[in-house]
């Protein structure tokens, strides 16, 4: 190799995984002057799945990090929630804060990726496409890892990258976090999604919609309620994204087929929206939900976890593009911190604080996710929550503020007051 490939190919920072957490993280590291390897298995554009649906607090991330978020651009705004559960249809607005905007937004992942992989190349980060990461490279004296292995396009013999420092932005499946001996966590909530896109008249709506009924009706006179919620998420291009998270706190978890189930529950929904299968413009695709920390700890020997690959997903609502985000920008600051010191042991020391900062920030909030999450596994509590909770407007839009993760830190209502306090006092695992 020439030293001019040597040095293209080396870094402060590697960061394996251009999605939302890589690129956010590639972002602040560039601009904050460090020199940033984002390397990306695929090619851009590409699809992921998801929701397509953004809360405030995935939005202020895009706001921080200078993307257009105008309806020019190619955005749709929404004003809120649409609840429908127990016979009860609730429209709640997302709530009014100083920490958060009150407004969501709606783009399809085929390019929402792409939009901030390239904000973090205006930042001055390097991006590598069709870069399928391998095998770390680990210093044999200490197990530090060192760089990564990786095939570039058709090219069948691999190269190194090298950097004293490697985030793991790749996703649930992560396989840089599983050869350096960071395995999933059975005792954390995982979720799946499915979901599937319609044209349909319902593709301009200005509410994220979500089921909290969600019922398997393939046995003829015994309908059963399932665990977990449907969505229908108006894309504002003449589609609309319809999709369901289950969790596996639920004994049908395994059992079932939740694409069958999708297609079961989309074919009990009015005629006139058009879900239907002629109406389908794409396969019905899934993918797994790691939630509440489920990969831990989230930085051993110069590897950080950022995002999905460090389980970060919120369990009370499967959200996951807001998390990996802010955890991008936390990893980022604790890194350009440790840069600045003088010492291998100063530096080691700031590093140590990014597991610290994530559980400080979320620990306390999972962890009532996770207990929330057992109580919604059993049907009859599913069943009574959706019956008795949505004839309660006050007390929907205390939930919506619980599962949406949104408060102001200081300053708030009442309710903001007592999900913080909450979320202080649980143990923070």
């Amino acid at each position: 190799m020439t030293e001019t490939a040597a040095s293209e190919r080396s870094a402060d920072v590697i960061v394996v995984g251009a999605g939302p957490a890589g690129s956010t993280t590639a972002y602040y590291l560039a601009k904050a002057g460090l020199d940033v390897l984002l390397l990306e298995k695929t090619a851009f554009p590409r699809e992921k799945v998801c929701g397509d649906g953004l809360t405030p607090r995935a939005t202020k991330q895009l706001v921080a990090m200078g993307i257009d978020i105008s309806e020019e651009a190619g955005w749709l705004r929404n004003k809120g929630l649409r609840i429908i559960g127990g016979g009860v249809r609730l429209q709640l607005d997302w709530p009014d804060l100083a920490s958060f905007p009150d407004y969501g937004l709606v783009r399809k992942r085929e390019d929402f990726d792409e939009l901030l992989a390239q904000q973090a190349q205006k930042a001055g980060a390097r991006l590598y496409e069709r870069c399928n990461v391998g095998a770390p490279i680990r210093d044999e004296r200490t197990g530090r890892i060192t760089g990564v292995e990786a095939k570039l396009g058709e090219e069948k013999t691999p190269v190194t990258f090298h950097a004293p420092l490697v985030v793991a932005a790749d996703g649930n499946s992560t396989r840089l976090s599983l050869q350096m001996g960071l395995h999933r966590r059975e005792d954390r909530p995982m979720g799946v999604a499915v979901r599937t896109y319609f044209t349909s008249p319902r593709h301009d709506d200005d509410y994220l919609e979500s089921w909290l009924e969600l019922w398997d009706r393939r046995v003829p006179g015994n309908p059963r309620l399932l665990p977990g919620y449907g969505w229908i998420f108006g894309m504002g291009d003449g589609t609309s994204n319809v999709g369901l998270g289950v969790l596996n706190t639920s004994a049908s978890f395994k059992e079932l087929d939740w694409r069958e189930v999708l297609k079961a529950w989309c074919a009990s929904m009015p005629e006139e929206w058009g879900y239907t299968e002629e109406n389908m413009t794409g396969p019905i695709r899934g993918a797994a939900l790691p939630m509440a920390f489920n990969r831990q700890p989230h930085y051993t020997k110069g590897l950080l976890l950022v995002g999905d690959a460090g389980g970060l997903v919120n369990p009370f609502n499967g959200e996951g593009i807001a998390y990996a985000m802010e955890s991008g920008q936390i990893a980022a600051d604790v890194i350009v911190q440790a840069h600045a010191r003088g010492t291998a042991a100063q530096r080691e020391l700031a590093l140590q604080s990014y597991p610290r900062i994530l559980k400080d920030t979320y620990g306390g909030y999972y962890t009532l996710g996770r207990a929330f999450v057992k109580l919604i596994g059993n049907p009859k509590v599913m069943k009574l929550a959706t019956q008795r909770g949505l004839t309660h407007p006050m007390l929907m839009r205390f939930t919506l503020k619980l599962l949406a993760n949104l408060t102001d830190p200081s300053g708030g209502d009442a309710m903001d007051r007592v999900i913080n306090g909450l979320s202080k006092v649980a143990p923070r695992s």
